[in-house]
């Protein structure tokens, strides 16, 4: 870029969009575009740093594949055409003003997301509830939080994360549980690391079925059978009692219920729950004394303790831990859960779920509805139980509710069991979609797709793990007519309303920071009292963390410090969560069929549904394709080898991956992230296979197992391939986005991208036979497979074709069917972007490697994606005697995020080096 697009740089203070660590960012931006992006120094959830998604956010602010404009399907089977904003807001208001009138207001529902502002998530719970007159509303963080929310409501009394961020600094001791903050949470395992450093004795137990990074770097690792985790931590409690390692004083003083659980507990020794655990009885000790002799013990967990269908019990379990030792209200001691989305908390409290009202309110409680009613200005809320996610698209598909208003999420992706999900939605009278992009598989199943603002373009406050309030700014406007969801959703009750007959005078909205002085009302004299809080006091102040009250000139850093909970006898609770035998560990019973279990989980550089993350060919390198990982046991014993394609299946659905070998899975597991769906694996994804199953009390699905087989895909014995260089974002958007309907129906076909400084697309594809020409035709239209030179070969013999692409004398584009041994040097070639020289002449053989082209295969993985470092040159080094400083000077790697380290650290340590500290 020309340094006169840098003349005008402004530079603007806002947050990240990806996961719930709440880093702030400066957005750098110049005529109307984003630039650059960099961690914000004075935010105190990140102090600047970025891990690799956030430090690209601004490589993904770009047109390709948003809406542009509002589109209506006249017909289901017709495509979606652009349409006027007022038309799009008159059909949608006049469809559910008559589907209300015919079926009444709970025959429509709201499923919104903890991607939207706290100010957006408001206004649609006020339209919902206020308006329409329905407890319908349901976010998707019913997928990730709503466990923690009803374990921390069972124990403390309310959903208030006790602990923050700077308990990291201060514990002795750190209990993690299903949780990979590596990863997952790059930010906070940053200052896990730093907190090491600056205090050696700091010793850490992770609980995980998986030896994931964040294992590897713990004193010891409890790799539990999936599902057991209520009986792990009821053992470890058993232990602290058995050798006098509670706080007797703080359970009689300040704790109820005591008793009850201890009764309970009797056979929950180490010895007795072990073997169903999958963890030797001295490891449980072990787990147990570090916790119980800790001067400060503070616990992390995230999905793998929240998506379960006992994850209520499993919440309660771990902060039991802490009510027993008395590890609560102090420095560096208390449980902090982990979030998973930028604002799942400011969803929580602005009661934009079915199961809470504004100020963690309870909807089943007539005096919270009637107070919420008297500042709304209506005569009453709903009464009626509203219906959480899973039950309100399988009441979708059975034809209880009739419309739903989705906003910035994906379910044809993101719920279990996906075959009943889209059944839902085609079952539906009417779907409207508010989103951002074009191309997310939720899309196929709009009636009215309507154009949201995105990261960058948007303007309110968001709310992180630890209570932390912060300002968003927009650093741009939105490309095309997209809109602010709160804008859009204001826009759209005033019609409706008007169809209704009814007061519209609440949605008069002129601004957020209207909306948020209505929000933190609301809030005061409850446990999440926001009253104090503005946005002007955020600007002058910065980031603050609730309770904020009003007249206050900060908020409180961590809760319970005087050992008083907002319950009605003011103790905290050991809560009834049941004999273990009560509860099945999986959700579904294992058998000959079904003899695995498949776990889910994330990637280091993608997040969710990768509809931003994927789009940037640099975030694939870590994580080349999709693929199922099963450990080396277990490939052996069933005759498998990796990189073969096989079925995973279940009752539910099937889909085809490749193998992968990971010796961190225990035998009997195999692992695929929940990130790739149909978008990227037209066959479709993990979700497909999960159960619809929930907790009884959060509704939360168990998304984390599933009973599946795998075996050999055997009869996909024809193998095709596709590799194109694409021109910029936008193209590439538009070519995955054309290729999504091209491809339904072959059983395996996987997209991918690679490359650093331009996006390379890769398509592999296998069937039981050939691919029919039209249907390669099809293929190679979509995926633009055209230049000004082509090189062909057709041996029908052996049904074997091939084409080369050429601009000048660059590779730009390969398409091999029926023989795919040159793909990986090809594929590099197009990466590399260099003159084809005298390999010209190769491009059609055969070869695995053309005559003194090594150097053109792609370098393995990239472990460090901000520098482009492959494993290869990593381990080139390692096998000299390079340490981890080395790495940095030579390679450059772990210098910039810092996401790279863990695996830079377990790298070294495995060419027998002691691991560096940084």
């Amino acid at each position: 870029m020309r340094d006169d697009a840098f003349r005008d740089l402004g530079e603007t203070r806002s947050m990240c969009c990806y996961c719930g660590t709440g880093c702030g960012v400066l957005v750098q931006h110049a005529g109307g575009r984003i630039l650059g992006v960099r961690g914000d120094p004075d935010h105190p959830a990140n102090h600047g740093r970025l891990c690799t998604k956030g430090a690209t956010l601004h490589l993904s602010a770009h047109e390709g594949g948003r809406v542009l404009r509002p589109m209506i399907r006249e017909r289901r089977e017709h495509e979606l055409s652009p349409t006027s904003w007022e038309q799009a807001l008159d059909t949608a208001a006049e469809r559910f003003a008559d589907i209300i009138e015919r079926h009444g207001p709970d025959a429509v529902a709201f499923y919104v997301s903890g991607q939207l502002l706290t100010e957006d998530y408001y206004v649609f719970n006020k339209l919902a509830r206020a308006l329409v007159g329905t407890n319908n509303i349901d976010s998707n963080s019913r997928l990730c939080m709503s466990s923690a929310v009803a374990g921390y409501k069972a124990t403390l009394g309310a959903d208030s994360v006790p602990a923050c961020y700077a308990d990291i600094d201060e514990a002795d001791h750190l209990l993690i549980a299903g949780a990979n903050p590596a990863w997952a949470h790059p930010i906070v395992f940053r200052r896990i690391e730093a907190a090491r450093e600056r205090n050696p004795e700091l010793t850490i137990t992770v609980v995980d079925p998986r030896r994931t990074e964040t294992a590897s770097f713990a004193d010891q690792h409890l790799q539990i059978a999936p599902g057991s985790d209520v009986l792990l931590f009821n053992a470890m409690l058993h232990v602290m009692l058995w050798e006098d390692l509670v706080d007797r004083d703080f359970i009689r003083e300040h704790t109820e219920g005591f008793d009850a659980l201890r009764a309970s507990l009797a056979e929950c020794s180490p010895g007795n729950v072990a073997q169903v655990c999958g963890v030797a009885a001295e490891k449980i000790v072990r787990a147990a004394r570090s916790f119980g002799r800790a001067r400060a013990a503070l616990s992390m967990w995230c999905q793998g303790l929240n998506q379960s269908h006992h994850g209520t019990a499993s919440n309660a379990a771990l902060i039991h831990l802490h009510l027993a030792t008395g590890q609560i209200g102090r420095p560096g001691a208390g449980p902090l859960s982990l979030t998973g989305q930028p604002n799942a908390m400011g969803g929580r409290e602005t009661g934009a779920m079915a199961s809470l009202l504004p100020g963690h309110r309870d909807p089943a409680d007539p005096a919270d509805r009637d107070e919420v009613a008297r500042t709304w200005g209506v005569p009453a809320l709903p009464d009626t139980p509203g219906l959480p996610a899973v039950q309100m698209f399988e009441a979708l598909r059975e034809g209880r509710l009739k419309a739903i208003w989705i906003a910035c999420t994906n379910p044809a992706h993101s719920l279990p069991d996906q075959t009943r999900v889209r059944e839902a939605l085609r079952a539906a009278e009417f779907v409207v979609l508010q989103e951002a992009y074009q191309d997310t598989e939720t899309a196929d199943f709009a009636d009215l797709l309507l154009p949201a603002a995105s990261w960058g373009e948007k303007e309110g406050t968001v709310t992180n793990s630890e209570r932390r309030v912060s300002r968003v700014q927009a650093a741009v406007s939105p490309p095309g007519e997209a809109r602010a969801d709160w804008r859009i959703a204001t826009d759209f009750a005033r019609r409706l309303g008007r169809r209704l007959e009814r007061d519209i005078g609440g949605f008069g909205f002129a601004s957020t920071a209207e909306i948020f002085a209505e929000h933190v009302a609301l809030t005061a004299g409850r446990d999440c009292d926001m009253s104090g809080l503005s946005h002007a006091v955020l600007e002058r102040n910065g980031p603050q963390q609730w309770p904020f009250r009003s007249g206050a000139r900060c908020g409180v850093e961590r809760l319970y410090a005087d050992h008083a909970f907002p319950t009605p006898s003011g103790r905290a609770r050991f809560a009834a969560v049941g004999h273990p035998s009560r509860h099945a560990l999986l959700p579904e019973a294992q058998g000959a069929r079904q003899p695995l279990i498949l776990i889910t989980g994330r990637l280091r550089d993608q997040w969710h549904g990768m509809s931003r993350t994927g789009k940037l060919a640099r975030l694939w390198g870590h994580t080349p394709e999709a693929a199922v990982a099963m450990s080396p046991v277990d490939i052996v014993r069933r005759g498998l080898h990796a990189g073969q394609l096989v079925r995973v299946e279940n009752p539910r659905g099937r889909i085809v991956l490749p193998l992968t070998e990971d010796d961190a899975l225990a035998p009997g597991q195999v692992w695929i992230p929940m990130h790739w769906g149909e978008t990227w694996l037209p066959g479709g994804a993990a979700n497909r296979l999960c159960a619809s199953l929930t907790d009884p009390v959060s509704h939360q699905p168990a998304l984390k197992a599933a009973a599946v087989s795998v075996r050999p895909a055997g009869t996909l014995a024809w193998h095709g391939a596709w590799v194109v260089a694409a021109s910029d974002e936008r193209a590439l958007a538009e070519r995955i986005r054309s290729l999504r309907p091209v491809l339904q129906g072959i059983e395996y076909a996987a997209l991918s991208l690679s490359g650093h400084t331009h996006p390379v697309l890769m398509l592999r594809v296998a069937c039981e036979k050939p691919l029919a020409p039209e249907r390669v035709s099809e293929i190679d239209e979509a995926i633009e497979l055209v230049a000004e030179d082509v090189l062909g070969l057709d041996d029908v013999g052996r049904g074997v074709s091939k084409r080369a692409t050429l601009v000048g004398e660059c590779l730009v584009g390969v398409r091999l069917l029926g023989e795919t041994a040159a793909l990986p040097w090809l594929r590099g070639l197009i990466v590399e972007g260099a003159p084809v020289g005298p390999l010209r002449s190769w491009l059609l053989a055969p070869l695995a490697q053309p005559p003194g082209g090594e150097t053109l295969v792609l370098s393995g993985r990239t472990i460090c994606s901000c520098r482009n470092v492959g494993e290869s040159e990593i381990d080139a080094l390692v096998a000299g005697g390079a340490d981890l400083p080395m790495l940095q000077q030579r390679l450059g790697c772990g210098t910039v995020c810092g996401s790279c380290l863990p695996e830079l650290r377990a790298r070294v340590a495995r060419g027998g080096r002691e691991t560096a500290t940084v």
